[in-house]
């Protein structure tokens, strides 16, 4: 692997939890693709633009990004070979030939300067272990004029499957998910943190909406129920109790899905997020 800053971040991705989101990549994008739409209408892709995927994990984004850009194309940047992996072999099997994939961290990645008209990210930029250096160098790899477009939690009450977990407090060791301003998922939930990176970066033109989603986490609530406890914080949580907690968490959770079957059966969970574009200035911002 190339140089690496956020060495934390890239054992995670590359280990157990990397595995897990390849091998449930569907499911993934179930739970996160009802933003697919606004943030690449947000991204205002045109016919032969070149795009740059951040944290394009297994690559649901980077192609349908691409095929907004027939004449262009469209790389996926991830730390996690294991879901770049699922990304070439699905963008192979659907015939997507303008995408192609690059593990890397986007911080320290050595892109060409100007390289990318537009840089998108479906929650892949909130685990920078130095965001301000990070969104420097996307800067640098967007041509000038060039527009930066992402969609990042908002407050983790207001992220469906967070809020399904935060129902197990009192069985599990639920502690704090993150902080904004603090590397992790909820890093960029505060509106004027995001704008004070951005801004530092170099960009301009910072532009931050509130977009809400449903997603679907499961073929009924024991299966959602199964989903959210078996990954990501959830199964860090059950890791931790013992097994009568453990049992006790799986039906109480399954319990509150049950509330939120549809009539075919799938558990669906709104959640809201932070749109958020920029652009890279044509004439570089004289700072103080």
């Amino acid at each position: 692997m190339p140089d690496i800053v956020n060495t934390e971040q890239a054992q995670a991705w590359n280990g157990p939890e990397g595995t897990h989101w390849a091998r449930h990549q569907d499911r993934w994008n179930a739970v996160n693709e009802g933003f697919n739409e606004p943030l690449l209408e947000a991204a205002a892709i045109a016919g032969a633009h070149r795009i740059l995927d951040l944290g394009c994990g297994s690559g649901q984004t980077t192609r349908l990004a691409a095929l907004r850009a027939p004449r262009g194309g469209a790389l996926g940047l991830d730390l996690s070979g294991p879901m770049l992996a699922e990304a070439r072999a699905r963008a192979e099997r659907e015939g997507v030939a303008n995408v192609s994939f690059a593990q890397g961290d986007a911080q320290v990645h050595p892109f060409e300067p100007g390289a990318f008209d537009v840089a998108v990210s479906r929650f892949g930029v909130m685990f920078f272990a130095d965001p301000v250096a990070a969104f420097g160098n996307i800067g640098r790899a967007l041509r000038p004029g060039g527009r930066l477009a992402f969609v990042c939690p908002a407050d983790a009450t207001l992220n469906g499957g967070v809020a399904a977990l935060a129902s197990l407090r009192d069985l599990l060791p639920f502690g704090d998910l993150g902080r904004p301003g603090l590397p992790g998922m909820f890093s960029l939930a505060a509106p004027d943190r995001v704008r004070d990176v951005l801004t530092a970066a170099g960009f301009t033109g910072v532009t931050i909406d509130e977009v809400r989603a449903d997603g679907t986490w499961g073929d009924g609530a024991e299966d959602a129920a199964d989903f959210l406890l078996g990954t990501g914080p959830g199964g860090h949580l059950m890791r931790q109790a013992d097994t009568a907690s453990r049992a006790e968490a799986r039906r109480t959770l399954t319990d509150q899905l049950r509330r939120h079957e549809a009539e075919d059966g799938t558990v669906r969970l709104p959640s809201t997020s932070w749109l958020v574009t920029a652009v890279r200035p044509a004439v570089p911002v004289e700072r103080p």
